[in-house]
């Protein structure tokens, strides 16, 4: 029997999605856990896997179209079962017996059609998308004999793309150089991390303070953890980032007025703690929230920050949670980068973030006229002013420090 293939719903506001790309063509054997396609909402970037065992019979959106949540986007089945009754728009058909038809096929929905509107059959046009085709126009590029790489053949951006990218090496100059650049298009996920940046600087008074934090203890109980998991004593292979996740919670309980957001005339305090992580995935920098933080051991905030970061490559993250508004206070790790001090940007309307930095060796008066190098782990808070005023922020990033030194696992 043959099966639909639905574009999810993600979240309660989202009533569209535009497919970014097609893993799979029409004709392709598919299994459950095989990335079916990409796609994006106005808020994050999503993959979808396939559903069931079969054949892709059918996918009725190009690269780049814009669909309503809900609605069928290809049909998984066996090779000759009818996928009349599945078409988008088509009204329902009861037939007995169907027999494969290889005089017709569906005719696929472009980008930006209507769901809803009449199906045409294929015609003798060049077969290309619009996103594909607006680009090739204002590039100049002549498209007509390029080969197509999406569903039956049509050629979709990403082939643009590569015409672009193809003829980037343009004759020498009488100088001997080459054009040395290439333009392409931003994703729509680019598109909103920009605009969310930008709103947070031009929307907000920022200030970053910096400390550091000897970290012998998290290191002496991080080498713990390792051979535990060696052994077999310890099941939870907890990080670093974990333990100073857990430092950063036990700070914002003396220190609430960090766990807030700032709402212009008022500001509103949290009594839980919503853990905000940036992961950095290949769609671009999410931010999901790990709710009720506060209340979780060391061990479960380890296993819930791993999996929420999972879902965010995975694609699969519950939009809601990536909101800015569903984390009381974001945690930015830079350190496994080396970089050993930044300044990271609120994401608002929280009132405060936190960057982690590397960890550098540094020389330390160990008393008796000795000296020595311990290990120091750079923390960057960066606040809105108009929330909290320096005093009390430059505590909270001291108990974060004093949380760190004496931790003991």
């Amino acid at each position: 029997m043959a099966i639909p293939v639905i574009m999810p719903k993600q979240g309660q506001s989202v009533e569209t999605c535009i497919i970014t790309r097609w893993f799979k063509c029409k004709g392709d054997k598919v299994s459950p856990g095989d990335l079916l396609f990409s796609y994006e909402t106005d808020k994050a970037a999503f993959e979808l896997e396939s559903p069931a065992d079969g054949t892709l019979l059918e996918t009725f959106f190009d690269d780049g179209a814009e669909v309503p949540v809900l609605v069928i986007v290809a049909v998984i089945g066996q090779p000759g079962e009818s996928i009349a009754s599945f078409i988008p728009g088509a009204p329902a058909v009861k037939t007995e017996n169907p027999q494969p038809s290889s005089k017709s096929e569906p005719a696929k929905i472009k980008a930006g059609s209507v769901v809803n509107s009449a199906m045409s059959s294929p015609d003798s046009r060049i077969k290309i998308s619009p996103r594909a085709k607006k680009l090739a126009e204002s590039k100049g590029v002549i498209y007509g004999s390029l080969n197509g790489s999406g569903p039956n053949g049509r050629i979709v951006i990403s082939d643009i793309k590569a015409a672009l990218a193809g003829s980037s090496a343009l004759p020498e100059t009488a100088a001997g150089d080459n054009v040395e650049f290439t333009e392409q298009p931003i994703s729509n996920i680019r598109k909103l991390i920009a605009k969310a940046m930008h709103t947070s600087l031009q929307n907000s008074a920022q200030l970053t303070h910096h400390m550091s934090a000897d970290v012998r203890g998290l290191l002496q109980a991080r080498q713990q953890i390792k051979k535990g998991i060696e052994s077999g004593t310890e099941k939870q292979d907890i990080t670093i980032n974990d333990m100073v996740c857990w430092c950063v919670i036990r700070a914002l309980r003396k220190f609430p007025e960090a766990n807030a957001h700032f709402l212009g005339d008022t500001i509103k305090t949290f009594n839980r703690v919503h853990l905000g992580m940036a992961v950095d995935t290949p769609r671009g920098l999410m931010v999901p929230a790990l709710r009720n933080a506060d209340g979780m051991s060391l061990s479960q905030l380890s296993k819930e920050l791993k999996q929420i970061a999972e879902s965010c490559r995975k694609g699969n993250i519950n939009p809601e949670l990536i909101q800015s508004t569903a984390a009381s206070f974001t945690v930015s790790n830079l350190g496994n980068y080396g970089v050993e001090m930044f300044t990271p940007v609120v994401n608002l309307p929280q009132a405060a973030i936190l960057g982690v930095c590397t960890i550098i060796n540094r020389p330390v008066d160990l008393g008796n006229s000795t000296f020595g190098f311990v290990p120091y782990i750079g923390l960057s808070l960066t606040y809105d002013h108009r929330a909290i005023d320096g005093g009390p922020a430059t505590l909270f990033l001291k108990e974060i420090k004093e949380q760190i030194e004496k931790f003991s696992y």
